[in-house]
């Protein structure tokens, strides 16, 4: 396992990540299936877990505190909040009321003192960034709080956020959690420019593509029972799904680099894995494994670096910049609203 840096912090961080949205009723895991997950990625070097108060409406949270009773020195955990945790009206947002609730929500779930890595998880429109950066800060201070970063945040957001802070001497996002694949290469246009200016980290979520980019799913085949698509509905579903006309272009390219993966002789994962560590201004890639053989086998790629030409090549196959499909970029920004786009008459 490679550590990197995480930005201008000093902080080593794993070059892969665990991600535990699948414990809890969201991935079906029991405490102890969790357990053997959790013990496989210290085992094979990670150091950093990464999870978000929504995950499975808090279960995640709770799962990895009763885990890591006794080691919590041993790892670095990264969280996230703002989305709606309740049909409360101010139980969602980036609000100051909000987050200091949020915090200590997720502190007595993860029953720690302190979450090392602290994420918005998506930009809040109604929400000022003086606002929330206000209510962070206070958290750091209080020691509540080490790091704080942000997650699905534009270019301009993250400019506009680091201003702030250098305008009111508050607490800086110092990472960015966004979405990153061979598939879906957007962030390369403006967002890892952005980072890499104001010394960020960048911690990339999706790196296999929804599973695409496990080889499983193929044009034209239904989704193999027991895989995540054939049981899940909504957004993962729709972005698999062999019969959706939109994905022709994603299976595609799909083929094309199963073939250059089986030239290389690399498994089609471990290439798209390997992809992610190749960009200089990306940190750490989230493997969000819903079984156990799934992340032994993500783990055995973990040193893995592509060639130059096998980067050409797949550029070749998809440009710099570009993303295949829309839903994978993992939010859709407020301001791309009719409402927003159209002048009210």
């Amino acid at each position: 396992m490679e550590y990197r840096v995480l930005g201008n912090t000093g902080l080593k961080v794993s070059s892969f990540v665990l991600g535990t949205g699948t414990f809890g009723f969201w991935g079906n895991n029991t405490e102890k299936e969790a357990a053997v997950m959790l013990d496989e990625a210290l085992a094979g070097g990670i150091n950093l877990i990464d999870t978000a108060d929504v995950y499975s409406n808090g279960q995640s949270e709770e799962i990895l505190g009763n885990l890591l009773k006794g080691r919590r020195q041993d790892v670095i955990i990264a969280t996230k909040g703002g989305m709606p945790m309740g049909s409360g009206l101010n139980q969602s947002g980036n609000s100051k009321y909000w987050i200091k609730r949020a915090v200590e929500d997720s502190l007595r779930r993860l029953q720690t003192d302190y979450i090392d890595l602290y994420q918005l998880h998506q930009p809040d429109p109604h929400t000022d960034i003086e606002e929330s950066l206000d209510a962070l800060t206070d958290l750091v201070r209080e020691g509540k709080i080490r790091y704080i970063g942000t997650s699905n945040f534009q270019a301009w957001q993250v400019t506009e956020a680091q201003w702030s802070s250098e305008r009111n001497n508050t607490a800086r996002f110092i990472s960015e959690q966004a979405p990153y694949s061979i598939l879906n290469r957007s962030i390369e246009f403006d967002l890892l420019a952005a980072t890499q200016k104001y010394g960020m980290g960048v911690l990339v979520w999706s790196p296999l593509s929804g599973g695409l980019l496990t080889g499983k799913y193929r044009s034209g085949e239904a989704a193999a029972e027991g895989s995540r698509a054939a049981g899940s509905l909504g957004k993962l579903s729709i972005v698999v799904d062999p019969n959706r006309e939109e994905n022709r272009s994603k299976f595609e390219a799909v083929a094309k680099l199963q073939a250059l993966a089986d030239e290389a002789g690399l498994t089609l994962p471990h290439l798209a894995m390997a992809f992610t560590q190749a960009h200089p201004s990306i940190t750490s890639a989230i493997v969000g494994a819903r079984t156990i053989e799934q992340l032994r086998e993500t783990l055995k790629g973990s040193d893995i670096r592509l060639s130059t030409d096998i980067l050409d090549a797949i550029d070749a196959i998809v440009p710099p910049g570009v993303t295949l499909d829309a839903l994978e970029k993992g939010w859709t920004p407020d301001w791309l609203q009719a409402s927003k786009r159209r002048i009210q008459g």
